[in-house]
């Protein structure tokens, strides 16, 4: 693969939005990750710094922009530094939450 870009499996992974790698290969195949508005379904494709890419998570959906790689996984922390969330990652579930009480 080039320098300028990641396989998409890895960088999931790398970025913590999977706990395992063929966690994210079946995230990519089962089609829940978006490049561009376009579903994606191979876990090869490379992805590159600027890629919007939106993410159908089991309990939110997220739209983030990629913005580094990494050669490991990291910490929580560091994985952070590879994305900049473009939507605020509102939970899907959220009307089902219980409202603070007012007062």
């Amino acid at each position: 693969m080039r320098d300028d870009r990641q396989r998409l499996d890895k960088w999931l992974w790398f970025a913590r939005f999977a706990r395992t790698r063929p966690a994210a290969v079946r995230l990519v195949e089962d089609g829940h990750v978006r490049i561009a508005s376009k579903r994606v379904e191979n876990p090869a494709l490379g992805v590159k710094p600027g890629d919007v890419l939106t993410l159908a998570l089991p309990h939110a959906t997220l739209v983030v922009r990629v913005t580094a790689f990494a050669e490991r996984r990291g910490s929580y922390e560091q994985a952070q530094t590879l994305y900049e969330v473009l939507n605020g990652g509102e939970r899907g579930d959220q009307s089902l939450a219980p409202e603070e009480p007012k007062g």
